[in-house]
């Protein structure tokens, strides 16, 4: 297990965790104190910043702790950095987005299965992968980057550097 130990795996393990953790409301003592002790916030901390290797015990442990499946905190290999065009991320800020607005209904929709899949708890904000605005721009039958620079346009979204 030691050598998982700061690979860009655990350390993308670690941000699961914390982005987990973040969007529930919690720090890293708050989770010391509501878990009785079991789990010390040093050591969760160690764990969110890939510096310490993860038990499959202690993964369950902090999923049932978190109320997520275990799924959820497994990084995937598709969430390497993100790039939507041009070594870009295309940030979305899901509160601009009307579900009644034709098009942006279609978007809208699509976002949200990619938020259910990601396990995306947070609700605001949602970051495309390339793949993801190259499906939604051939449902759309338009170019991503046609589509891309609409939605920069607009105001939904923003580029974030890879």
């Amino acid at each position: 297990m030691d050598e998982e130990r700061g690979t860009p795996y655990a350390v993308r393990l670690g941000e699961r965790l914390r982005n987990v953790r973040q969007q529930q409301g919690l720090s890293l003592h708050d989770v010391e104190a509501s878990s009785g002790g079991r789990m010390k916030a040093s050591v969760v901390g160690a764990y969110e910043r890939g510096e310490r290797a993860v038990s499959v015990a202690r993964l369950r442990t902090l999923a049932d702790f978190y109320r997520v499946p275990i799924a959820r905190l497994l990084p995937e290999p598709a969430t390497l950095p993100l790039d939507a065009g041009h070594g870009h991320g295309l940030r979305i800020d899901l509160t601009r987005l009307s579900p009644d607005d034709g098009e942006l209904a279609v978007i809208d929709r699509y976002l949200r299965s990619i938020q259910s899949r990601r396990g995306d708890y947070n609700g605001r904000v949602l970051t495309m992968r390339g793949g993801d605005l190259q499906t939604l721009a051939a449902v759309l039958d338009t170019a991503a980057d046609e589509l891309r620079d609409r939605l920069v346009d607009a105001g939904i979204a923003t580029l974030s550097p890879a």
